[in-house]
């Protein structure tokens, strides 16, 4: 089952296969990213974690951040950064380049990547993306694409520092037979789940041994008027929801009479999902978006919780959230990053902001900090109170 995608609905979401780690991400022209940097290593182990394993088995001194909770306000990325890896992850994985030219924001300069990652025989890699874009007659562009790959063994002494530095020993070549370059890695493996709304309609069932039971609970947990949910026999991903009123159907990803449910609750099916994949630990790589935005916080926290501790080794979970209440969780701060909007930096308008830079202290707390707006991302409400003038002028 290495290679197998897991459903007709899920292909745009998953590539089932093993360890996939993303370490170093830079993205230059595509959406509102311009010289944008997130980086997913940290420098020195913390005692008592309550993130088990944050470095690759077997090599131990090779750090990374095994949970990425990333914070910050409207239109500053969140969404954007899994779309971006996607999009990444696609090309490598399926060598089509519109994945990735149609997130190009200014056509005419040239757009860049460079990616680190591991992958399941303790390699790092570091692709490097250029395109270049040409307008034709009919207004309509053509893309050159130069492609770099490099990697470097990880053995059992290395640091990502020092994996690094081999690659960069490395001479930059760039391939125009991006094809050719991109056959140099191996398999990896990936899940991306979104808002229902960001893609289509459909839900995703997850064909795992413990989906059903893990369905049962959270539908259960997130709307107490259902009594159960059960495996429709004889039909090829279909469930039966029992209400107190009625019995609602979920089949091929779609949930007939779905007015009846909440959106929080329809969330829960793709929570369960997620949850689901996480347990099997077959993907390696998880990125969670905004699926809890009507869900109450509790639930929120203790789904996250349940995501965390159920990790597998050498496996990484993206998590974007506008709930401060998740700031409370025990968690390293280096679990936390923030994203900023700068409109008046036109070179970085996206900065991130890594809680762990500012936070040096155990009894630190990054609630008090984002409070206190310490890292500067508080979104700005000025143009919210002038609304309230205009009423006060009518």
């Amino acid at each position: 089952m290495k290679n197998v995608i897991t459903s007709e609905v899920g292909k745009k979401y998953i590539e089932k296969r093993k360890i996939m780690i993303i370490m170093d991400l830079k993205v230059n022209n595509f959406f509102a990213f311009r010289n944008f940097h997130l980086n997913m290593s940290y420098p020195k182990k913390i005692v008592d974690s309550y993130i088990d394993h944050e470095f690759l088995i077997g090599r131990e001194n090779f750090r990374y951040k095994k949970v990425n909770i990333l914070m910050g306000g409207n239109a500053t990325g969140k969404t954007s950064i899994g779309q971006m890896l996607m999009a990444i992850l696609n090309f490598i994985n399926r060598k089509e380049s519109i994945h990735l030219t149609e997130k190009i924001s200014n056509k005419a300069e040239e757009a860049s990547i460079s990616v680190d990652f591991v992958g399941d025989t303790y390699k790092m890699y570091r692709v490097d993306i250029k395109i270049f874009s040409t307008q034709d007659v009919k207004d309509d562009y053509n893309y050159i694409i130069n492609v770099c790959t490099r990697s470097a063994k990880i053995n059992k002494q290395d640091r990502y520092e020092t994996c690094v530095e081999k690659i960069e020993s490395l001479p930059l070549k760039y391939n125009r037979d991006y094809t050719e370059e991109l056959e140099k890695i191996e398999p990896l493996g990936w899940m991306f789940t979104y808002p229902a709304d960001s893609f289509d309609k459909k839900f995703r069932c997850a064909r795992t041994r413990n989906y059903l039971k893990i369905l049962d609970y959270s539908l259960r947990a997130l709307d107490p008027a259902i009594l159960c949910v059960k495996k429709l026999n004889g039909v090829d991903d279909a469930y039966i929801i029992h209400m107190d009123s009625k019995d609602l159907i979920i089949q091929d990803g779609k949930v007939i009479l779905s007015n009846i449910l909440s959106s929080g609750t329809k969330a829960g099916i793709d929570i369960a999902h997620i949850i689901a994949e996480i347990f099997e630990g077959n993907c390696g790589f998880y990125y969670c978006d905004e699926k809890f935005s009507y869900i109450h916080s509790d639930l929120e926290k203790a789904f996250l919780s349940v995501m965390v501790e159920g990790l597998k080794n050498n496996s990484q979970l993206f998590f974007t959230t506008h709930n401060s209440d998740i700031l409370d969780l025990q968690y390293p701060k280096h679990t936390y990053t923030f994203l900023k909007k700068d409109i008046h930096d036109e070179s970085q308008p996206i900065k991130c902001v890594y809680a762990s830079d500012y936070l040096k202290r155990n009894t630190d707390s990054v609630h008090n900090a984002i409070d206190n707006d310490l890292f500067s991302t508080s979104p700005d409400v000025e143009l919210v109170y002038k609304i309230a003038e205009i009423g006060q002028n009518m």
